[in-house]
């Protein structure tokens, strides 16, 4: 039996301030889009915004439906738009900021299993990192440089 640590590196920033204005534009835009969020059933909306290499940002929200499989998170759907409109334009950063209407969430809220699952497909498409932010609605900011941080086993095309 062998043994293995990993580490990953996160940042925490306490607040909007301590960000790049680059990336506070980027929060902005998450935090705009978020009010568009169709959150009928499960009453936790989340907006999403993606900087891509142009200085384009472009926008999400997430889409619920009665059968739930059918919705989209707010991550997918600005990714997915983003590859569709600008498939040869790489994705520098994303930002996602999330919560609940029966609750403030001040932790960081990170994307789900899918949305991670997605980001990972998209630096393995476009060869490079792509950088993370997440929030809550209030409260701290969590960064790291590349979703590997969140997703260290990921699956990919090399094992197709």
């Amino acid at each position: 039996m062998k043994e293995i640590k990993i580490y990953s590196d996160f940042k925490i920033f306490d607040s909007i301030d301590e960000l790049n204005d680059q990336i506070k534009v980027l929060f902005n835009e998450a935090k705009l889009i978020r009010e568009s969020a169709y959150s009928e059933y499960s009453k936790f909306s989340v907006g999403a915004a993606v900087l891509l290499e142009n200085g384009k940002i472009l926008c999400g929200s997430n889409q619920e439906n009665v059968s739930y499989p059918s919705g989209l998170c707010a991550e997918r759907t600005v990714l997915f738009y983003a590859n569709s409109k600008y498939p040869k334009i790489k994705i520098k950063a994303i930002a996602v900021i999330a919560g609940s209407i029966n609750k403030i969430n001040e932790n960081p809220v990170a994307p789900c299993g899918s949305c991670r699952q997605v980001i990972s497909e998209f630096q393995a498409k476009q060869n490079s990192d792509i950088e993370l932010y997440f929030k809550g609605e209030k409260g701290k900011i969590i960064y790291t440089d590349s979703i590997n941080n969140l997703l260290p086993f990921k699956f990919d095309k090399s094992f197709l």
